[in-house]
């Protein structure tokens, strides 16, 4: 845990189990490193991920935020996207420690979905700072809801389902 937080601070990616795939996350201020890492066009934005609903930013709407959170969803608001998995405890460590972390999931753009370290593509492995592993995980990313409209829009429909 220590290795990541340092490596964290040290503005380097790491990669972080969450209760979907394997993350790879950045200090909010260092997300360049994940698109060039992933291969990801600068257009495609990546979410905020805390570890509770406390750490992240105040102007969201808190009623939507415990609604979902946590769980295996990312919520795109007009000023941000943001994900509060149940993160295994080893990153919910890490992840606490540093606030929030900007995060997008571990794979090449467009590629498979990492629900095991051995997954993620050996490059993005070679380049991080610190690698935490979870064991296995469900391997079905988290469901994107677009709250920006007057009715929730589901952008990818992944792990959660749309909660009435």
């Amino acid at each position: 845990m220590n290795d990541a937080v340092a490596a964290l601070r040290a503005g380097q990616a790491v990669i972080l189990p969450t209760d979907t795939v394997y993350g790879l996350c950045v200090l909010p201020g260092n997300e360049a490193l994940l698109y060039e890492l992933k291969g990801r066009d600068h257009s495609k934005p990546v979410a905020l991920l805390a570890a509770d609903i406390e750490a992240l930013p105040s102007d969201l709407d808190r009623v939507v935020l415990e609604r979902y959170f946590p769980g295996p969803y990312t919520l795109v608001f007009e000023s941000a996207a943001v994900r509060v998995p149940n993160l295994p405890p080893q990153a919910a460590e890490v992840v606490r420690e540093v606030g929030v972390v900007a995060a997008t999931s571990a794979n090449l753009s467009g590629g498979p979905d990492p629900r095991r370290v051995e997954d993620v593509p050996e490059e993005i492995r070679a380049a991080v700072g610190a690698i935490v592993d979870g064991g296995d995980l469900p391997g079905t990313p988290s469901t994107v809801i677009d709250l920006r409209g007057d009715e929730p829009v589901i952008l990818r429909q992944g792990a959660g389902p749309l909660l009435s």
